[in-house]
């Protein structure tokens, strides 16, 4: 791997964290000498351009007793190797990317380790590694056609993926979404959502074991287009999102009999609901969020980048409202970011945006100078409930953002194991990035320390209540 070349250099020299990126470079130089770096001009998806460094090689993976070798591209991110790198198949003009749990229809990689990445625990060597393992499991690419001499399995596995309607056309173009539970806030996230004209088609599924009915009746007299009411899971087949709105609250009195009834409930349909739409992002709406977000993750042993719930997604977008029209004169634009438990823990933080742009650029937390207009900002806050209309207007923004492949950030609960130093399997509304592949968390920020004592106070109430659950 040469990193001596002046186009390199030139480059590298911009990089944030210059000294720490040559040495992860070298570590995986060191375990992969065939790997190349080389500089190139990175293309993100709002069209922005940048000169970055970029890893390009191939991983071998054996499948069926034969080793394959697998084109692969990874462009480093300036802030490298605290941010992951953004990672891609290469395949070559007779292959075919096979979309799958790890692998997107553009040959985009998502894997659990790039999702918690957190460096130093987190490396590329180790992240390769969990690469040829995922894909010994599920391989990625495959031949194009029988017609060009490559093997007709390869082509029959693709063509067995494909769901045809009977024009021959592909269903899994649809968009489609499906709302779990018939209550005041499924009824308000359908109406929503409808209002956003995101979708092509969503259905709204009135569970028996839900608490929360009453409004589907209505809907099924007052009939809206491309909305189908149901009682069948089954229903929510082939969904790109499966929002879950439903509650079971039960006659008992203590709080973690109450979450337990929830619990049992979400036993009965997150995994008939992941089976059916495996390659959905779930979003959860259920009380309380952050709990029942973790259940639905180990439940449907889906990756989680898939499962996320609505978390503090409404109150940021409130927080930054209040900044920016009730207490500065001029809009400014400011963005500010609620994390953490959606409870009196909530934790403010600032994002700077990018000079001329929309384009978050990094977490701060709020400074002593900045502390009195965000206390100002929270106490405001605190006035507004979360009424079912407001928080069906916070799911249809999350929804449309990952039906549309919109990559806007929202607070939204995720798991936040290896953010800023969490070391425990829990779910907190922290900043991600959405598109149609679900969540992908931005790195962690230095937090004060009363900040820093409230989401460890979260942290280990969320562990102690857990242990006491039976999932």
């Amino acid at each position: 791997m040469d990193l001596n070349s002046e186009s390199v250099k030139k480059v590298l020299s911009k990089y944030k964290f210059r000294d720490v990126a040559i040495e992860e470079l070298n570590k995986v130089s060191r375990v992969h000498p065939d790997m190349k770096v080389i500089s190139a001009t990175y293309t993100s998806s709002d069209s922005l351009q940048k000169d970055l460094l970029k890893l390009v090689g191939n991983i071998a993976v054996r499948y069926h007793g034969r080793s394959y070798n697998l084109p692969i591209l990874l462009w480093l991110l300036d802030s490298f190797p605290f941010a992951p790198p953004i990672c891609f198949l290469r395949p070559t003009s007779s292959m075919v990317i096979r979309e799958g749990k790890h692998v997107d229809s553009k040959g985009r990689i998502h894997l659990p380790g790039l999702h918690s990445w957190d460096h130093p625990k987190s490396s590329v060597n180790g992240l390769l590694a969990e690469m040829i393992a995922k894909f010994e499991e599920e391989p990625p690419l495959g031949t194009k056609s029988p017609a060009q001499g490559d093997n007709p399995n390869d082509l029959l596995a693709y063509v067995s993926n494909l769901s045809l309607d009977e024009g021959g056309n592909r269903l899994d173009q649809e968009v489609k979404v499906s709302v779990i539970g018939g209550g005041d806030l499924g009824i308000a996230a359908v109406l929503s959502i409808m209002a956003k004209s995101c979708v092509d088609k969503l259905v709204l599924i009135d569970i028996p074991e839900s608490s929360t009915k009453g409004g589907t009746v209505d809907l099924e007299i007052f009939s809206l287009p491309k909305v189908e009411v149901s009682k069948d899971l089954s229903a929510s087949v082939g969904s790109k999102v499966v929002v879950i709105t439903a509650n079971a609250w039960s006659d008992e009195q203590s709080y973690l009999s109450v979450v337990q009834t929830n619990v049992d409930m979400y036993r009965s349909i997150i995994p008939r609901l992941a089976q059916l739409s495996p390659k959905a992002v779930l979003l959860v709406a259920s009380q309380p969020v952050d709990i029942m977000t973790h259940v639905a993750w180990r439940q449907s042993h889906l990756l989680p980048t898939q499962v996320i719930g609505v978390g503090c997604n409404l109150d940021s977008e409130r927080l930054s409202h209040i900044i920016n029209i009730s207490l500065v004169a001029n809009n400014t634009g400011k963005q500010a970011w609620v994390i953490g438990e959606l409870s009196e823990n909530k934790v403010a933080l600032w994002g700077n945006m990018g000079p001329g742009t929309d384009h978050l650029q990094a977490l701060t937390p709020v400074s002593n100078s900045t502390k009195p207009l965000m206390d100002r900002a929270l106490e405001m806050l605190k006035g507004r409930g979360q009424r079912s209309w407001s928080v069906g207007l916070s799911i249809a923004d999350i929804t449309h953002s990952i039906v549309t492949d919109k990559k806007k950030l929202h607070s939204v609960t995720t798991l936040a194991e290896g953010w800023g130093g969490i070391g425990s399997k829990v779910f907190l509304s922290l900043p991600c990035i959405l598109g149609e592949n679900g969540s992908t968390r931005l790195p962690g920020v230095a937090l004060g320390s009363e900040d820093e004592m409230k989401l460890r106070e979260s942290v280990a109430c969320q562990v102690n209540l857990f242990m006491q659950l039976s999932l």
